[in-house]
Protein backbone atom coordinates (compact mmCIF):
# COMPACT_ATOMS: atom_id res chain seq x y z
CA UNK A 1 0.00 0.00 0.00
CA UNK A 2 1.11 3.56 -0.67
CA UNK A 3 1.45 6.47 1.71
CA UNK A 4 -1.36 8.89 2.57
CA UNK A 5 -1.06 12.50 3.71
CA UNK A 6 -3.96 14.47 5.19
CA UNK A 7 -4.17 18.09 6.33
CA UNK A 8 -6.97 19.65 8.37
CA UNK A 9 -7.43 23.30 7.45
CA UNK A 10 -9.91 25.90 8.65
CA UNK A 11 -10.85 27.84 5.50
CA UNK A 12 -10.56 27.74 1.74
CA UNK A 13 -7.07 29.15 0.88
CA UNK A 14 -5.38 27.85 4.07
CA UNK A 15 -4.38 24.70 2.21
CA UNK A 16 -2.41 26.77 -0.29
CA UNK A 17 -0.74 29.23 2.06
CA UNK A 18 0.86 26.79 4.50
CA UNK A 19 0.92 23.42 2.71
CA UNK A 20 0.51 24.24 -0.98
CA UNK A 21 4.04 23.34 -1.94
CA UNK A 22 3.98 20.16 0.13
CA UNK A 23 0.71 19.02 -1.42
CA UNK A 24 2.07 19.40 -4.95
CA UNK A 25 5.41 17.74 -4.14
CA UNK A 26 3.75 14.76 -2.44
CA UNK A 27 1.25 14.32 -5.26
CA UNK A 28 4.12 14.28 -7.75
CA UNK A 29 5.79 11.59 -5.64
CA UNK A 30 2.70 9.39 -5.88
CA UNK A 31 1.55 9.96 -2.28
CA UNK A 32 -2.22 10.03 -1.81
CA UNK A 33 -3.16 13.51 -0.61
CA UNK A 34 -6.34 14.42 1.26
CA UNK A 35 -7.63 17.83 2.36
CA UNK A 36 -10.25 18.45 5.04
CA UNK A 37 -11.58 22.02 5.01
CA UNK A 38 -13.62 22.76 8.14
CA UNK A 39 -15.54 25.91 7.17
CA UNK A 40 -17.01 27.49 4.07
CA UNK A 41 -15.25 30.82 4.61
CA UNK A 42 -18.39 32.96 4.73
CA UNK A 43 -16.65 35.86 6.47
CA UNK A 44 -13.81 36.38 4.08
CA UNK A 45 -13.83 39.34 1.72
CA UNK A 46 -16.63 39.77 -0.79
CA UNK A 47 -15.86 40.83 -4.37
CA UNK A 48 -14.51 44.36 -4.35
CA UNK A 49 -13.00 43.87 -0.90
CA UNK A 50 -16.19 44.34 1.12
CA UNK A 51 -15.73 43.14 4.69
CA UNK A 52 -18.32 41.44 6.91
CA UNK A 53 -20.80 44.09 7.97
CA UNK A 54 -20.11 46.30 4.95
CA UNK A 55 -22.71 46.99 2.32
CA UNK A 56 -22.32 44.43 -0.43
CA UNK A 57 -21.07 41.63 1.81
CA UNK A 58 -23.32 38.58 1.40
CA UNK A 59 -21.86 35.78 3.53
CA UNK A 60 -23.55 32.96 1.63
CA UNK A 61 -22.49 34.40 -1.73
CA UNK A 62 -18.92 34.63 -0.46
CA UNK A 63 -19.05 30.97 0.54
CA UNK A 64 -20.24 29.96 -2.93
CA UNK A 65 -17.46 31.93 -4.57
CA UNK A 66 -14.85 30.41 -2.29
CA UNK A 67 -16.19 26.93 -3.05
CA UNK A 68 -15.32 27.43 -6.71
CA UNK A 69 -11.91 28.87 -5.84
CA UNK A 70 -11.10 25.94 -3.56
CA UNK A 71 -12.04 23.43 -6.23
CA UNK A 72 -9.60 25.11 -8.61
CA UNK A 73 -6.79 25.19 -6.02
CA UNK A 74 -7.33 21.52 -5.22
CA UNK A 75 -6.97 20.69 -8.91
CA UNK A 76 -3.76 22.72 -9.20
CA UNK A 77 -2.21 21.05 -6.16
CA UNK A 78 -3.13 17.54 -7.28
CA UNK A 79 -5.11 16.81 -4.12
CA UNK A 80 -6.78 13.44 -4.52
CA UNK A 81 -9.70 13.99 -2.15
CA UNK A 82 -11.33 17.11 -0.74
CA UNK A 83 -13.68 16.81 2.23
CA UNK A 84 -15.72 19.84 3.23
CA UNK A 85 -17.04 19.56 6.78
CA UNK A 86 -19.31 22.50 5.91
CA UNK A 87 -19.28 24.46 9.16
CA UNK A 88 -19.97 28.17 9.10
CA UNK A 89 -17.02 30.54 9.34
CA UNK A 90 -16.68 31.98 12.86
CA UNK A 91 -15.06 35.28 11.92
CA UNK A 92 -12.11 36.68 13.85
CA UNK A 93 -11.82 36.19 17.60
CA UNK A 94 -14.31 38.39 19.42
CA UNK A 95 -16.60 38.94 16.44
CA UNK A 96 -20.34 38.38 17.02
CA UNK A 97 -20.21 35.58 14.44
CA UNK A 98 -18.34 33.50 17.04
CA UNK A 99 -21.64 33.01 18.87
CA UNK A 100 -23.68 31.82 15.91
CA UNK A 101 -24.74 28.23 16.75
CA UNK A 102 -23.85 27.29 13.18
CA UNK A 103 -20.29 28.60 13.58
CA UNK A 104 -17.42 26.16 13.75
CA UNK A 105 -16.25 27.83 16.97
CA UNK A 106 -19.64 27.12 18.56
CA UNK A 107 -19.75 23.49 17.44
CA UNK A 108 -18.98 21.02 20.23
CA UNK A 109 -15.49 19.62 19.71
CA UNK A 110 -16.78 16.08 20.11
CA UNK A 111 -19.32 16.51 17.34
CA UNK A 112 -16.90 17.98 14.80
CA UNK A 113 -14.20 15.50 15.80
CA UNK A 114 -16.59 12.63 15.10
CA UNK A 115 -17.06 13.97 11.56
CA UNK A 116 -13.31 14.15 11.05
CA UNK A 117 -12.73 10.73 12.63
CA UNK A 118 -14.84 9.14 9.89
CA UNK A 119 -12.51 10.58 7.25
CA UNK A 120 -9.40 9.54 9.15
CA UNK A 121 -10.70 6.01 9.55
CA UNK A 122 -11.42 5.82 5.82
CA UNK A 123 -8.08 7.20 4.72
CA UNK A 124 -5.77 6.00 7.53
CA UNK A 125 -3.11 8.63 6.81
CA UNK A 126 0.35 8.02 8.17
CA UNK A 127 0.94 11.77 8.43
CA UNK A 128 -1.50 14.52 9.43
CA UNK A 129 -0.89 18.27 9.48
CA UNK A 130 -2.91 20.98 11.23
CA UNK A 131 -2.31 24.08 13.38
CA UNK A 132 -0.86 24.36 16.87
CA UNK A 133 -2.94 25.08 19.98
CA UNK A 134 -3.16 28.82 19.23
CA UNK A 135 -4.19 28.20 15.64
CA UNK A 136 -0.89 29.75 14.48
CA UNK A 137 -2.23 33.30 14.89
CA UNK A 138 -5.26 33.03 17.16
CA UNK A 139 -8.11 32.61 14.69
CA UNK A 140 -10.95 30.69 16.40
CA UNK A 141 -11.49 28.38 13.43
CA UNK A 142 -7.81 27.46 13.38
CA UNK A 143 -7.88 26.75 17.10
CA UNK A 144 -10.99 24.61 16.64
CA UNK A 145 -9.32 22.71 13.79
CA UNK A 146 -6.47 21.91 16.17
CA UNK A 147 -8.85 20.71 18.85
CA UNK A 148 -10.95 18.47 16.64
CA UNK A 149 -7.88 16.97 15.00
CA UNK A 150 -6.41 15.89 18.33
CA UNK A 151 -9.78 14.51 19.44
CA UNK A 152 -10.31 12.61 16.18
CA UNK A 153 -6.84 11.06 16.35
CA UNK A 154 -7.60 9.75 19.85
CA UNK A 155 -10.51 7.81 18.37
CA UNK A 156 -8.29 5.91 15.91
CA UNK A 157 -7.02 2.38 16.38
CA UNK A 158 -3.50 3.44 15.34
CA UNK A 159 -1.26 6.47 15.91
CA UNK A 160 -0.34 8.63 12.92
CA UNK A 161 2.43 11.21 13.05
CA UNK A 162 0.95 14.65 13.64
CA UNK A 163 2.70 17.86 12.59
CA UNK A 164 1.85 21.50 13.10
CA UNK A 165 2.67 23.99 10.35
CA UNK A 166 5.28 26.54 11.42
CA UNK A 167 7.46 29.43 10.28
CA UNK A 168 11.01 29.70 11.67
CA UNK A 169 11.78 32.90 13.53
CA UNK A 170 14.52 33.82 11.06
CA UNK A 171 12.04 33.59 8.18
CA UNK A 172 9.28 35.37 10.08
CA UNK A 173 11.48 38.46 10.35
CA UNK A 174 11.57 38.64 6.56
CA UNK A 175 7.80 38.14 6.31
CA UNK A 176 7.11 40.82 8.89
CA UNK A 177 9.18 43.31 6.92
CA UNK A 178 7.20 42.48 3.78
CA UNK A 179 3.90 42.74 5.65
CA UNK A 180 4.89 46.17 7.00
CA UNK A 181 5.71 47.37 3.49
CA UNK A 182 2.39 46.03 2.20
CA UNK A 183 0.44 47.66 5.04
CA UNK A 184 2.13 50.99 4.37
CA UNK A 185 1.26 50.70 0.68
CA UNK A 186 -2.39 49.98 1.44
CA UNK A 187 -2.71 52.84 3.89
CA UNK A 188 -1.13 55.24 1.41
CA UNK A 189 -3.52 54.10 -1.31
CA UNK A 190 -6.48 54.42 1.07
CA UNK A 191 -5.40 57.89 2.19
CA UNK A 192 -5.30 59.01 -1.42
CA UNK A 193 -8.96 57.99 -1.67
CA UNK A 194 -9.88 59.59 1.66
CA UNK A 195 -10.46 56.18 3.23
CA UNK A 196 -9.49 55.39 6.81
CA UNK A 197 -9.41 51.67 7.55
CA UNK A 198 -9.96 50.16 10.97
CA UNK A 199 -7.04 48.01 12.11
CA UNK A 200 -7.19 44.43 10.88
CA UNK A 201 -7.85 42.14 13.87
CA UNK A 202 -5.30 39.72 12.42
CA UNK A 203 -2.62 42.37 12.93
CA UNK A 204 -3.06 42.28 16.71
CA UNK A 205 -3.27 38.69 17.84
CA UNK A 206 -3.17 39.44 21.58
CA UNK A 207 0.57 38.93 21.85
CA UNK A 208 0.53 35.54 20.12
CA UNK A 209 3.96 34.55 18.89
CA UNK A 210 3.57 33.20 15.38
CA UNK A 211 7.24 32.39 14.85
CA UNK A 212 8.86 29.16 15.97
CA UNK A 213 12.48 29.24 17.15
CA UNK A 214 14.61 27.85 14.34
CA UNK A 215 16.00 25.08 16.51
CA UNK A 216 12.49 23.77 17.24
CA UNK A 217 11.65 23.12 13.58
CA UNK A 218 11.54 19.35 13.08
CA UNK A 219 10.97 19.10 9.34
CA UNK A 220 12.08 21.48 6.60
CA UNK A 221 10.67 20.33 3.27
CA UNK A 222 12.16 21.51 -0.01
CA UNK A 223 9.07 22.40 -2.02
CA UNK A 224 10.84 24.33 -4.75
CA UNK A 225 9.47 21.97 -7.41
CA UNK A 226 5.95 22.79 -6.21
CA UNK A 227 6.39 26.53 -5.64
CA UNK A 228 4.88 27.46 -8.99
CA UNK A 229 1.79 25.38 -8.27
CA UNK A 230 1.60 26.94 -4.81
CA UNK A 231 1.54 30.41 -6.35
CA UNK A 232 -1.13 29.33 -8.84
CA UNK A 233 -3.23 27.81 -6.05
CA UNK A 234 -2.98 31.01 -4.02
CA UNK A 235 -3.93 33.00 -7.11
CA UNK A 236 -6.97 30.74 -7.56
CA UNK A 237 -8.27 32.20 -4.27
CA UNK A 238 -8.47 35.59 -5.95
CA UNK A 239 -11.31 36.93 -3.80
CA UNK A 240 -9.10 36.72 -0.71
CA UNK A 241 -5.51 36.91 -1.92
CA UNK A 242 -5.37 38.81 -5.22
CA UNK A 243 -4.13 41.97 -3.50
CA UNK A 244 -1.77 40.25 -1.07
CA UNK A 245 1.98 40.73 -1.15
CA UNK A 246 2.28 37.05 -2.09
CA UNK A 247 0.57 37.66 -5.42
CA UNK A 248 1.69 41.24 -6.03
CA UNK A 249 5.36 40.24 -6.07
CA UNK A 250 4.73 38.14 -9.20
CA UNK A 251 5.07 34.45 -9.90
CA UNK A 252 8.82 34.39 -10.55
CA UNK A 253 9.69 36.29 -7.38
CA UNK A 254 7.32 34.12 -5.36
CA UNK A 255 8.92 30.93 -6.67
CA UNK A 256 12.38 32.26 -5.89
CA UNK A 257 11.42 33.01 -2.27
CA UNK A 258 9.16 30.04 -1.50
CA UNK A 259 11.39 26.99 -1.62
CA UNK A 260 10.56 25.59 1.81
CA UNK A 261 7.72 24.74 4.19
CA UNK A 262 8.28 23.96 7.84
CA UNK A 263 6.66 21.74 10.44
CA UNK A 264 6.88 20.88 14.12
CA UNK A 265 6.34 17.29 15.20
CA UNK A 266 3.43 16.97 17.65
CA UNK A 267 3.49 13.18 17.95
CA UNK A 268 6.29 10.75 17.33
CA UNK A 269 5.17 7.13 16.98
CA UNK A 270 8.25 6.33 14.86
CA UNK A 271 10.66 7.56 17.53
CA UNK A 272 12.38 10.04 15.24
CA UNK A 273 15.26 12.18 16.46
CA UNK A 274 16.84 15.27 14.99
CA UNK A 275 15.71 17.43 12.09
CA UNK A 276 14.37 15.87 8.91
CA UNK A 277 13.74 16.94 5.33
CA UNK A 278 10.90 14.52 4.60
CA UNK A 279 7.42 14.80 6.14
CA UNK A 280 7.28 11.01 5.80
CA UNK A 281 10.53 10.43 7.70
CA UNK A 282 10.23 7.06 9.40
CA UNK A 283 7.79 5.75 6.78
CA UNK A 284 10.07 5.42 3.76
Amino acid sequence: MGLTFLAVHAHPDDEASSTGGLYRVLADQGVRTVLVTCTNGEFGDAPGGAKPGDDGHDADAVAKLREVELDRAVEILGIARLVRLGHRDSGMMGWPQNDDPRAFWSTPVEAAAAELAVVLAEERPEVIVTYNEVGFYGHPDHIQAHRITLAAIRALDYEPTLYFNAIPASVMKLYEARWAEEEARRREADAAKGVVRDPDPADDAEGIEMATPDEMIDVTVDVSSGAGAKYDALAAHASQIADSFWIRQGRDAFIASSSYEWFVRASNPRGLTGPASDIFAGYR
